[in-house]
């Protein structure tokens, strides 16, 4: 498989988890509820696997992200541009968003050799995207939604450290789950790789 190929399975694969926790479908296990929401993780995942697509592969995702939200909304019989979630706020997902997918760029382009050094640039990045995506999507929410009558200092910090380890726990836990995928295949690459042959 070449690096196209190998490009092209990871989006697929990204974008599949994208739309398909963000639909909240219910999972096989029914006591178990539908699966968080992974839209956080799989924008910071295509960063760091689709850097060199990120022109066209990011508004791919942002559409997939829109349409989504169209398809839950409209499904519950309202209508999408009323719907509070949507309202000049909404927009503020394309740079929130943007912060992920360039959290997971900037790690894919200074990572190194060294683990310890690639694992703290990891968390790093995690950690200052989803804050700065947080700020943004949370802070545009309170500050611009209607839902909020009055809006305060005091009554957005509540808001916002209330949600904010909630979603960074959830982006980290798939994004933990992404680096051991991305370790154990690449250990069987390594493995089915062909060792030279030493003269008998």
């Amino acid at each position: 498989m070449n690096t196209t190929s190998q490009r092209a399975l990871v989006m697929a694969l990204v974008a599949a988890l994208l739309v398909l926790t963000r639909l909240h479908l219910p999972t096989t296990f029914g006591h178990l509820g539908p699966l968080p929401d992974a839209s956080w993780a799989a924008f910071f995942i295509g960063g760091y696997y689709l850097r060199g697509w990120s022109r066209w592969a990011f508004p791919l995702f942002m559409a997939a992200a829109v349409a989504v939200d169209y398809v839950v909304i409209s499904g519950q019989g309202m209508n999408f541009w009323t719907h509070y979630c949507v309202s000049p706020a909404y927009w503020f997902l394309l740079p929130a968003y943007g912060a992920l997918w360039a959290g997971g760029t900037l790690l894919r382009r200074h990572q190194t050799a060294h683990h310890g050094r690639t694992l703290a640039l990891l968390v790093g990045s995690l950690l200052a995207s989803v804050t700065v995506c947080h700020l943004l999507s949370q802070g545009s929410f309170y500050w611009l939604s209607p839902v909020v009558s009055e809006p305060t200092i005091a009554g957005w910090w509540k808001n916002f450290s209330d949600w904010y380890l909630p979603y960074l726990r959830v982006a980290a836990i798939y994004v933990g789950l992404a680096v051991i995928v991305h370790v154990m295949v690449g250990q069987v690459v390594r493995l089915a790789r062909p060792h030279g042959r030493t003269a008998d």
